[in-house]
């Protein structure tokens, strides 16, 4: 299949600047602002060392009460540009632009339909924030073209050289793109994300997610041969889906015909909200990020057991845990409410 000369970008390739979407009143964290303020000026500070950050905030009122936030937290403002944009939720990993990149190193973005997860919640205002934030500058000089194909990019992991790894039900969906089948997705990928090898999954999901099995929350790459992947206690629920996904993934090989190295994450003990209903915590929820890679932790004794499988996974990088016990309630975690842009 040829493309276009741009591929998809592996997450550890250096970027400029990380995209957030600040929650605010009008989104499902209302009963919950003030914890979140204090998560989301928590994560600004751990971004801002290694990128520039672009801030998504409901209107000119709430970016005061960003700025306001964010100067009381002495934190170098001028690496911050903010942008009244409505959003009708803080999940930018599965809304905003994937960044891409040619041979010779020209970066361009590419924004994909988003429709809610197949549908399930509203994203008319979600749609339309890359495009909304192109018009307003915030991606230059990068250009930014569009596609009409739903995608997510939680969806989407990659070696950065066409290996695309991915839940099968995830991404080849009837609610997503209807008409479509596995082949007619594939050609798609080939052409507009230079994608040319496809690992799809069958098996592996964690209780109360809501995304059809984000790639994002199972298994990803730490480099292109080695791919980190989350467990299940003994006598979890989830256990024997994961189980077979390990084993689906000990069966994929590298370009050169060997098999991946395997790096599996612990399980941290079942988070659930307060009606009890289970969340979706993981440790695959990382961000990487310069010479650093942020860590999703729970407050469990699995935090630091975690941590130094991504220590191992990521030598020379600092692993930087940040508590997303606030994020988690919303069925996301940190790299859910993230997005490197090239």
């Amino acid at each position: 299949m040829k493309t276009l000369g741009y591929r998809l970008r592996a997450e550890w390739q250096p970027c400029s600047r990380v995209l957030i979407a600040w929650p605010h009143a009008d989104t499902d964290w209302r009963p919950w602002l003030d914890e979140l303020d204090l998560f989301y000026c928590e994560l600004a500070a751990r971004i801002l060392p290694r990128a520039r950050l672009l801030i998504v905030c409901r209107d000119a009122g709430h970016r005061r009460h960003v700025l306001d936030l964010l100067t009381r937290q002495r934190l170098p403002l001028q690496r911050i540009e903010l942008f009244p944009v409505r959003c009708d939720d803080t999940w930018v990993r599965d809304y905003g632009p994937l960044s891409l990149e040619d041979d010779h190193g020209r970066r361009r973005l590419l924004d994909f339909r988003f429709n809610g997860w197949g549908g399930k919640y509203p994203s008319e205002r979600d749609d339309g924030i890359s495009a909304a934030l192109a018009r307003l500058g915030a991606f230059d000089p990068v250009p930014m073209g569009f596609s009409d194909l739903v995608l997510e990019g939680g969806a989407l992991e990659t070696d950065g050289a066409g290996t695309l790894l991915a839940t099968r039900r995830s991404v080849v969906d009837r609610h997503r793109n209807p008409g479509l089948d596995q082949a007619a997705i594939e050609a798609r990928l080939s052409r507009e994300l230079g994608l040319v090898r496809f690992h799809w999954l069958d098996h592996g999901g964690l209780s109360g997610d809501d995304t059809d099995g984000h790639i994002d929350t199972l298994a990803r790459f730490a480099d292109p041969g080695t791919l980190v992947y989350v467990t299940a206690r003994p006598g979890d629920p989830d256990a024997l889906g994961l189980e077979r996904m390990a084993r689906e993934l000990a069966g994929l090989r590298q370009r050169d015909g060997r098999p991946y190295r395997l790096s599996p994450l612990p399980a941290p003990a079942p988070v659930h909200d307060a009606d009890g209903r289970r969340l979706p915590a993981s440790y695959a929820n990382f961000l990487i990020l310069g010479d650093a890679v942020l860590a999703p932790v729970y407050g469990d004794p699995a935090d630091g057991r975690a941590c130094a499988v991504l220590a191992s996974c990521f030598p020379g990088r600092e692993i930087v845990p940040i508590d997303c016990r606030p994020l988690i309630r919303q069925n996301g975690s940190l790299h859910c409410a993230t997005m490197q842009i090239a």
